[in-house]
């Protein structure tokens, strides 16, 4: 039997796994748009 396991803490924003900002493939980093850098929900 396969388990899941949860995120260890779902306040984090979905989109840039809590880091706030997402890493650009040319180089460089770029702020989430969706927590405007909190890495929050």
């Amino acid at each position: 039997m396969t388990q899941f396991k949860k995120p260890a803490n779902p306040t984090h924003c979905p989109y840039c796994k809590g880091n706030g900002y997402f890493q650009l493939r040319l180089g460089g980093s770029e702020t989430c748009t969706v927590c405007q850098g909190s890495g929050k929900k």
